[in-house]
């Protein structure tokens, strides 16, 4: 497996991201895999084509990677992420797996980065966002970065925390309170955002909720009739 060369990275957001992560890492899918809801979704849904290429933006510790290598092994996949602990983490995992030819990961910032810099390829066919955009300070950035990462006919996918307004008070204050302790913010407007992009690039967008509120799900892909 190559790690990739590292892009240029706002050393602030590094060292933020490197300091949260630096013991979480360790324990990270463990305590994640309860409350970060809609994941395998996006994974199972993605359906790259035949020697296709998927890019997750803000990869971790190269879980969703990992499952989604074994899911739809037609596929290369790459990952980015701003924190090298994390990387740390996913480059032990990929060799654990045996995974190391075909998945890749490189440290980059999601708001600005330079695939063929990275991993020699000009587009992705598929590109996702698992649980990453609500840690992502310039996460409009991020989402704009993405889709002009995404190959002709490709499709870019969110999974993330939504407003949560189908709960009641008492039970979204604290846990969005607890999500802010993490430097996690569910990001208001993400439906109007990722059809503002789509349509930049001639795309169209669909999100809806998941679990009353609880999530989003958005996918931004060329028109049905195209």
């Amino acid at each position: 497996m190559s790690a990739g060369p590292r892009s240029a990275a706002p050393a602030g957001s590094a060292d933020l991201m490197d300091g949260i992560y630096r013991w979480q890492r360790h324990i990270y899918d463990a305590t994640r895999k309860y409350y970060l809801l809609g994941r395998d979704r996006l994974i199972e849904d993605l359906a790259p084509p035949v020697g296709g290429t998927v890019l997750e933006i803000g990869c971790g510790t190269a879980r969703n990677l990992i499952l989604a290598a074994r899911r739809h092994p037609q596929a290369r996949y790459l990952g980015i992420d701003i924190s090298a602990e994390m990387l740390a983490s996913a480059k032990t995992s990929i060799a654990r797996a045996g995974l190391g030819e075909r998945i890749t990961v490189a440290q980059g910032d999601a708001a600005g980065f330079d695939t063929r810099a990275l991993f020699g390829i000009e587009r992705a066919d598929r590109v996702f966002f698992s649980y990453s955009l609500s840690m992502i300070p310039p996460w409009r950035e991020a989402l704009s970065a993405g889709a002009a990462a995404l190959a002709p006919g490709g499709r870019l996918s969110v999974v993330d925390f939504g407003q949560m307004g189908g709960y009641p008070a008492f039970v979204r204050g604290p846990l969005r309170a607890w999500l802010a302790a993490f430097h996690v913010e569910p990001r208001a407007g993400l439906a109007e955002a990722l059809a503002g992009v789509a349509s930049a690039h001639g795309l169209d967008a669909v999100t809806h909720e998941l679990y009353s509120g609880y999530a989003v799900h958005g996918v931004i892909a060329p028109a049905a009739s195209s």
